[in-house]
């Protein structure tokens, strides 16, 4: 007899949750990360800063850097914690546990990005605050609750981009690794972390759209501090197109985790040889 939909969603559920679970324990049992990645990050955007400054440029990009250095835990932690973890569980020898367990493969990745977003959140919090004492950048203009709804949507499509390169690196084994150290630093300059990323010009924003980051930094730029004039698109075009980044990096997250479990299953292997 098959479990009815109500049963499978439950477990799904309980799969996701434990996924999550040790992920936010690690988060408050070790607190050693502390002065590493908070004070770290305000250094970085202190550069950027004290930069800004001496240009006489307006005060909104001492905002502008502080957001986009406290958006960097959360790109680090689609890299390091979500696209590599099935290449990581592999190596450890867990992975196996994962196909064997009566549960979709979606639940696990998502308890990962829920676990993941709780984890970078600390750290991004931290990055804020301190930022904002140091640097006296009042982050309660604007429209907070719209920036919230940004940020939000921001971090379901990033995370479901992470669920996508989680499959097809695990799928291409070392050569698909390689691409994280490749991917870390220039995405902070193609998604415009310490400027806004219009002054890339619109063709090469445009393409680096297709990192959730870009819009979302952007958008909420325009909603916290203004400078509408600098912006690639509006906040609503931005929010829109923030959703259907997130619907199209789920559904092929959910195409990668299918064709990565076909894989396994006619061949015996979960890597794809090069011809």
């Amino acid at each position: 007899m098959k479990p009815s939909l109500l049963a499978l969603l439950w477990h799904n559920a309980r799969a996701a949750r434990a996924r999550a679970y040790v992920r936010v324990v690690s988060t408050l049992r070790e607190l050693s990360w502390l002065p590493f990645e908070v004070v770290l990050p305000v250094m970085a955007a202190a550069a950027y800063v004290y930069l800004y400054r001496a240009l006489d440029a307006p005060p909104r990009y001492a905002g502008f850097v502080l957001l986009g250095s406290a958006m960097t835990a959360y790109w680090l932690n689609v890299l390091w914690s979500m696209a590599t973890q099935f290449y990581w569980e592999k190596q450890e020898g867990q992975l196996e546990l994962f196909f064997l367990a009566p549960i979709s493969r979606m639940a696990i990745l998502a308890g990962m990005a829920l676990g993941g977003m709780f984890m970078a959140s600390t750290r991004a919090i931290g990055t804020l605050a301190l930022g904002a004492w140091l640097f006296h950048v009042p982050l309660g203009g604007g429209h907070p609750w719209l920036a919230l709804g940004t940020f939000l949507l921001t971090l379901v499509a990033l995370y479901g981009l992470g669920m996508v390169l989680a499959s097809v690196f695990m799928m291409y084994g070392r050569d698909a690794f390689n691409l994280v150290n490749l991917l870390q630093d220039p995405i902070y300059l193609a998604s415009g972390f310490y400027f806004p990323v219009r002054a890339l010009g619109r063709a090469v924003a445009f393409a680096a759209a297709a990192i959730p980051l870009t819009l979302g930094l952007d958008a909420m730029r325009q909603l916290l501090f203004g400078g509408e004039p600098l912006a690639l698109w509006t906040p609503g075009v931005e929010m829109a197109a923030l959703a259907l980044l997130a619907v199209a990096y789920l559904f092929l997250a959910y195409v990668a985790l299918t064709a990565m479990e076909n894989l396994a299953k006619r061949e015996g292997r979960l890597t794809v040889k090069w011809q």
